[in-house]
């Protein structure tokens, strides 16, 4: 499997942000870590194994970026509205950095799905709904959509507009709801074992569900807890399944490319 870890500095987090690129062809997926993790923990934790098929095959690309949650939500030893200040400017890195790194990378026609678990389903679901012009989609693992959940009492704009079950009640912008309707691609997944959240994603699909919105719920049964094996198991069993017509067009795209070469 082709690996490659490249650094710069963030001028939104004014610090080193690193990221692992996975593979040489395919659609790309951004990696969002869990919690306080950092770029290198999905391929720790066997992921990047899982899906090592795909990657090999052309099928996807993956970058995996770094976590700032222990510098925001997860750091008790900050003011809550500094937590929220940090968590925007992680938002702006994604946007204007990440993405233009992916794109330089890929094409401007390669489309860009996030995937994260645990607290990276919400970053990878709150990213996506906030720019979906971005972004085409999400895979959204094992996570809770509600922000309040991590901000310990604290609530002010910068949580409401980066907590998806508050804020996409009230998104009436006709235009960005038709791109988000447009994607096809928002999966949410959970499993109904130990310390799952099956509630939280049946919450927030009927959100979604009154704005009008097409997604997938895909709950599993108790014997899938919130772990890595079920996050293994999860990731390639959605690629296989949900993203066939993805990637033929990719490869349409590359045969077009050649042949104007």
């Amino acid at each position: 499997m082709d690996r490659q870890i490249t650094q710069w500095f963030s001028p939104a987090l004014q610090q080193e942000m690193p990221i692992a690129t996975y593979g040489h062809y395919g659609f790309a997926l951004l990696m969002l870590p869990t919690a306080a993790a950092d770029f290198l923990e999905y391929e720790r934790f066997g992921l990047m194994d899982a899906i090592a098929p795909f990657i090999d095959g052309g099928k996807v690309k993956v970058f995996s970026i770094n976590s700032i949650n222990n510098q925001s939500w997860m750091n008790q030893n900050m003011a809550g509205n500094d937590k929220a200040i940090r968590h925007q400017q992680f938002n702006q890195y994604v946007y204007e950095e990440v993405i233009p790194f992916v794109r330089h990378h890929t094409s401007q026609d390669t489309p860009i799905i996030t995937c994260g678990a645990s607290f990276g389903a919400l970053h990878s679901m709150n990213l996506f709904l906030k720019r979906p012009d971005l972004l085409q989609g999400t895979l959204a693992m094992s996570g809770v959509y509600d922000l309040t959940e991590y901000t310990r009492g604290h609530f002010d704009m910068d949580v409401y507009f980066n907590s998806p079950q508050h804020y996409l009640p009230n998104l009436h912008d006709h235009h960005v709801l038709e791109q988000i309707r447009h994607s096809g691609h928002i999966h949410i997944f959970s499993g109904s074992g130990a310390y799952e959240a099956p509630d939280a994603a049946r919450s927030f699909a009927q959100v979604l569900y009154d704005k009008g919105i097409n997604y997938e719920l895909d709950i599993w049964g108790s014997e899938w807890p919130h772990e890595w094996h079920t996050w293994r198991t999860v990731l390639p069993h959605y690629l296989a399944t949900r993203w066939q017509q993805t990637f033929r067009n990719m490869w349409q795209i590359q045969e077009s490319a050649i042949g104007t070469k």
